[in-house]
């Protein structure tokens, strides 16, 4: 991941130019009917995965449906994320109703705080000092992050090029303990509401599978599912920053530039559109955060033919490469500890 140099005075106007072409391509308008098409799929996979569950029963094909429902709890996150952008109901009440309900109730996830974090990470997007998603924590992003770890720390980082695919098994129990630490707000009050749906989806989720599996086979239904689930959605996230460009305040970027050169997309097509819920028009999805999903397709001609007109750097890669860059990143950045 490079540093971007300081930058040059630049035309303040360009991203008005570029939102005046998208709003008038009708790019920004809502998109109600796909929205509730995509929704209908999603519900009813995840609903079908638990159906299916109470029907085996005994029975270790348990750990095809945990697979299966670890996929469906990723593309209801995916739906979780668009409504926390606005992009399924404009209106704050419904989004944050929808968040809930897919977030907090359905998959374990707690709506209010990834949406404070995720808001904090498109206003800054890989600025080392204002992203969250670039803080210090298992992995390191950032050569000087990496240098003066030690015991465990350092180990995982000199070999965490390697370890980033096994770790991600966790990440969605990692999640989901951080949305419940989450609920302790800094005054020293609780989120009570999303407090309470989290719960009420932890006694839920662990009571109905060891009211059905013995526990062995429940320990292996929790493995699959959980690992299935955070590998699902680190992967649909790992393509978008890692290894991009990043900033300080001294390299402050004009909107546009700032959000082009720390993105990078993945090539579309409809099983890549659908696999990683739209995420892979990253660029398009940092400039326009509110632009419904099944927007971001017609949207990207349109917006890399703008960055090309006016020199910013515009990347596309395709899937497989966009994992060895993140990759070779992070391998990279270890060194520092090695």
């Amino acid at each position: 991941m490079t540093s971007l140099a300081a930058a040059p005075a630049r035309p303040r106007h360009d991203f008005a130019d570029l939102r005046r072409e998208v709003k008038a391509a009708g790019l920004m308008e809502p998109r109600h009917a796909a929205y509730a098409r995509t929704a209908a799929v999603v519900v009813t996979a995840f609903v079908a995965g638990w159906v299916a569950f109470a029907l085996l029963g005994d029975s270790w094909w348990q750990l095809a449906v945990a697979a299966w429902l670890g996929i469906a709890s990723t593309q209801l996150g995916f739906l979780g994320h668009d409504a926390g952008h606005h992009q399924v109901l404009r209106g704050t009440r419904g989004s944050s109703a929808i968040g809930l309900l897919v977030g907090d109730l359905a998959i374990g996830l707690g709506f209010g705080w990834w949406n404070d974090k995720h808001d904090a990470h498109h206003a800054h997007p890989n600025h080392v000092e204002l992203d969250p998603d670039l803080a210090p924590g298992a992995l390191v992003f950032v050569e000087r992050q990496a240098a003066g770890r030690a015991g465990v720390a350092r180990f995982v980082t000199r070999w965490q090029g390697v370890l980033f695919l096994p770790m991600l098994l966790l990440e969605g129990v990692n999640l989901q303990v951080s949305s419940l630490r989450a609920t302790r707000t800094k005054d020293g009050g609780v989120r009570r509401l999303e407090l309470a749906l989290l719960l009420t989806h932890l006694v839920a989720y662990v009571g109905v599978v060891l009211w059905v599996l013995p526990l062995p086979m429940a320990l292996a239904f929790f493995a699959v599912h959980q690992g299935v689930f955070g590998l699902y959605l680190g992967l649909s996230f790992a393509p978008n920053h890692k290894g991009m460009p990043t900033l300080t305040d001294a390299q402050a970027q004009d909107h546009l530039r700032a959000q082009v050169l720390t993105s990078r997309n993945v090539r579309p097509g409809r099983v890549v559109d659908v696999a990683l819920g739209g995420l892979n028009y990253q660029i398009e999805h940092h400039l326009f955060p509110s632009m419904p999903r099944h927007n971001l397709r017609r949207a990207q001609p349109l917006v890399e033919a703008f960055c090309r007109a006016r020199g910013v750097s515009y990347l596309e890669t395709g899937l497989l490469a966009s994992y060895r860059q993140a990759l070779g990143h992070l391998h990279a950045v270890g060194r520092a500890a090695r």
